[in-house]
């Protein structure tokens, strides 16, 4: 469980890094390294909570696909995150391997905006997980503890 953490510590820290890149590039008016950027937040975001599963995957899709269906569709998170999810990715996508693909500072700062808020989304989550799941090693540490939180209720 331990590793579980550290490695969901580790790409939350990841994705917070390509949020400030991404930030730096608009200012820099390299708009379509700065969506490459906002979209990699929003991975790193997706890795550090299936990270608390012990959960990994080999491609993109495989990951989305895991986390639409264990985080979204569960409404664990809003909806409006599997929007993101896509448009972010097929953005990012036309932005790396599309040579005549222009994205926009309006566009690209709307990126930043929906990666914004993802972030905040998965932050609220971990802060959320981190304290039951130390409840959880708590009680397994001390099961008296446990048993007494029972016959009170």
């Amino acid at each position: 469980m331990e590793h579980a953490k550290d490695m969901s510590k580790y790409r939350y820290e990841q994705a917070v890094q390509c949020l400030e890149s991404s930030k730096a590039l608009i200012d820099l008016n390299d708009y379509k390294g700065a969506a490459n950027r906002s979209y990699y937040c929003v991975f790193h975001a997706m890795r550090s909570v299936s990270a608390l599963q012990n959960v990994d995957f080999g491609n993109h899709g495989q990951l989305m696909g895991y986390f639409r269906r264990e985080y979204i569709k569960t409404k664990i998170f809003p909806v409006e995150m599997s929007d993101i999810l896509t448009l972010l990715f097929d953005v990012r996508n036309k932005s790396d391997y599309d040579d005549f693909y222009v994205i926009s500072k309006e566009e690209v700062t709307n990126q930043l905006k929906s990666a914004e808020y993802f972030l905040d989304e998965v932050r609220k989550y971990l802060e959320k997980n981190k304290y039951s799941q130390l409840r959880i090693l708590l009680l397994r540490a001390m099961p008296e503890a446990a048993s007494e939180n029972q016959k009170s209720k």
